[in-house]
């Protein structure tokens, strides 16, 4: 009797068990056929993709740009395996843009620059507009220049041969032209010539203009660097890291120009080629 109770007891525990175990829920079932589904839409992707590769690229644009071309049966005539593939998954008809997704277009193939990248291309391209102006204008001004000390020193040479000859006609002999030339008119008028006499070397100054004016530039830059990268503290985004460049380039460059005009200094105290104003003046 005992054992028939007990064994009543362990039944009904163990239905009362089996009856408290959880019925697999609808959420799992549905995630496992949606990751199904997703796998064999990345497989059909797949299949599609190589299935382009053996076609001519633009077929892939058309495709792209007219995704009803799907369901044109004559357009697709043209292309049997793709047309077989199209009627076995006819998924790719309703949702063109995945299975296309690796198709690139030509026009989308290159990414718009970024401002930031913009901006400094702008600022570089002035840069190096301004200086191809600077140079042209002052090699224009230079050749305007020659050719205006050209003409008018062919004008002087010509006037003082007109002049030579005609007073060289005036004289009878030799005696009379060196007597002339030992005058003080005769030795001004034969010195007075366009061309220099003297063949010797020119004596070397001190480049004191080119000091001044390194130290000038350099001080003038070393603000403006400055300045700019005052200004990208309070601007944000990438016009900040193009204004800091800006201002760390001219920075530097505003440094190098006033250590190149302390180095000339210095190399000209040590050649003697610098003088000061009281030894000028004596």
């Amino acid at each position: 009797m005992i054992r028939r109770t007990l064994a009543l007891i362990f039944f009904c525990l163990a239905a009362s068990a089996l009856a408290a175990q959880p019925a697999p829920s609808n959420t799992t079932a549905t995630v496992t056929a949606t990751a199904a589904i997703d796998a064999d839409s990345r497989q059909t992707r797949e299949e599609m993709k190589a299935l382009l590769r053996r076609y001519p690229p633009e077929l892939g644009y058309v495709l792209k740009l007219d995704p009803t071309l799907f369901g044109n049966q004559t357009y697709l005539a043209n292309y049997p395996a793709l047309a077989n593939f199209v009627a076995q998954h006819p998924e790719v008809a309703h949702n063109p843009s995945y299975f296309l997704d690796e198709v690139t277009l030509p026009n989308e193939r290159y990414e718009p620059d970024p401002p930031g990248l913009r901006m400094w291309r702008q600022i570089v391209g002035d840069i190096f507009g301004g200086i191809a102006f600077i140079i042209v204008t002052s090699v224009l001004i230079w050749i305007i220049k020659t050719l205006v000390d050209q003409r008018r020193w062919n004008r002087l040479s010509r006037v003082q041969t007109e002049v030579h000859g005609k007073l060289l006609e005036r004289f009878t002999s030799n005696d009379e032209l060196l007597a002339y030339m030992q005058t003080p008119a005769g030795k001004r008028f034969f010195e007075s010539a366009p061309i220099a006499l003297e063949a010797g070397p020119r004596p070397m100054h001190a480049p004191i203009s080119r000091i001044f004016w390194s130290l000038q530039a350099g001080l003038v830059l070393i603000a403006m660097g400055i300045g700019f990268d005052l200004v990208s503290l309070r601007v944000k985004g990438e016009a900040s890291e193009a204004l800091y460049g800006l201002g760390m380039i001219g920075l530097l460059v505003g440094v190098a120009l006033v250590v190149s005009a302390g180095v000339f200094y210095a190399l000209s105290r040590k050649f003697g080629l610098w003088q000061p104003p009281a030894a000028n003046e004596s």
